[in-house]
């Protein structure tokens, strides 16, 4: 249930990617508007991860999962009254909430798994991702029949559906349940939650899920504009082959979390690293002009982005899991937080890098340019991977290894 929850939470966060291009037409918004506008409810739901992490530790996953699922159904009934694009990006906050969620699963999630198969269970429930390509497949043809206002309201209801449906089907957590009988100790002073993000490997693990979660939220969100922009789609073939490059690069997730547990998350996230290079540098190839007017110069065809694009989520679908796999084994008393940490991280990519998408094809003219930016990021995350491992060398290998 966990894992059907994330994936409304999921369609609703990422909302945007297909009901923004109509706002950016109605609104005459530049692609930095765009990036700015689809990327508002990454930032939000970036930023309250942390906090959602943790009072999930100390109060339980259950009804802080309910509360957020309801609260963001909420604020995307408003966003459908919004005329203005300043009211469009207050919604979108708000909208962002359902993006939270991911760090409150995590840590409800994992109490009810050993450590040996929590790779597996956290893989199952990032399976939510594909959240993000049901609405890419059915909010198109929604918003062609209804209009964007209706959309909005639609997905606000299955959300709100949702939340109640969860609320009566699942259960407290062992560890809150056991507190309740007096088996367990209580829940630590506050600011202990965060003693551990004084470690610098939990600041790596973010960086790495910056790349592999961030930049995939950024190119579900952009990938229809991109389509359109290069390929000259129509919003209908775009959103269903954003779907189709969503579906299998969220679903491979849970195999990644099982891969994790069997051969080491290490090595999971260095063929993630390599391939997600060589990936980036054949998209970087440059490509520019609007297939609206007739100028669009796209430097690869059609059948190579698409195909170079699906191995590209692919391999980052296998990254999200590995890098999940590493968090409840070094920091078992606090998935929470730590996990709320390296969300916030990962979904702070997700609202920067549109935003730094649109940026760089305003200065450039380029749309490839979106690519070599994520190059130069997989780079750094494998350079700072490289440097740890060399100074971890010695006899006893590292617990998630």
């Amino acid at each position: 249930m966990s894992t059907v929850a994330f994936t409304t939470c999921f369609a609703v966060w990422t909302i945007f990617s297909i009901i923004g291009v109509r706002i950016k037409e109605e609104l005459g918004l530049s692609e930095t508007a765009f990036g700015l506008l689809i990327g508002m409810p990454v930032l939000s739901g970036s930023l309250v991860r942390l906090v959602l992490g943790i009072w999930t530790d100390r109060f339980g996953g259950r009804i802080v999962y309910t509360a957020t699922m309801l609260l963001a159904a909420a604020a995307t009934v408003l966003l459908s009254f919004a005329t203005t694009y300043n009211q469009m990006l207050l919604a979108a906050l708000g909208v962002g909430l359902a993006g939270g969620s991911f760090a409150v699963g995590v840590a409800y999630v994992s109490r009810f798994y050993p450590a040996g198969k929590q790779g597996t269970a956290l893989g199952i429930f990032g399976v939510g991702n594909v959240g993000a390509a049901v609405t890419k497949f059915v909010a198109p043809f929604v918003l062609v029949a209804y209009g964007w206002e209706t959309t909005a309201l639609v997905w606000a209801a299955a959300l709100a559906v949702m939340a109640v449906v969860f609320w009566f089907t699942t259960e407290d957590d062992p560890v809150i349940v056991a507190r309740r009988q007096g088996a367990a100790a209580p829940a630590r002073p506050f600011l202990k939650e965060f003693e551990p993000l004084k470690d610098i490997r939990v600041w790596r693990f973010a960086l790495y899920y910056f790349f592999s979660f961030g930049a995939f939220v950024a190119l579900a969100l952009w990938l229809p504009r991109y389509l359109i922009g290069v390929y000259g789609f129509d919003i209908k073939t775009a959103g269903m082959i954003g779907a189709a490059y969503s579906i299998p690069a969220s679903v491979v997730r849970a195999w990644g979390g099982h891969l994790s547990d069997k051969i080491g998350a290490r090595k999971v996230l260095w063929w993630t690293f390599a391939v997600s290079a060589v990936c980036t540098l054949i998209l970087s190839a440059p490509s520019s002009g609007n297939a609206a007017d007739g100028t669009a110069q796209a430097a690869l065809s059609t059948p190579v982005f698409i195909a170079v694009i699906f191995v590209l989520g692919f391999f980052m679908a296998l990254g999200k899991a590995a890098v999940y796999k590493h968090i409840p084994v070094y920091y078992p008393t606090n998935v929470g937080a730590v996990g709320g940490l390296v969300g916030m991280i990962g979904g702070l990519g997700g609202f920067v890098l549109p935003f730094a998408f649109g940026a760089l094809k305003d200065a450039t003219g380029l749309w490839s340019s979106c690519f070599l930016l994520l190059f130069v990021l997989v780079a750094l995350c494998s350079a700072w991977m490289g440097l740890a491992i060399r100074r971890m060398a010695g006899p006893a290998p590292v617990p998630a290894e």
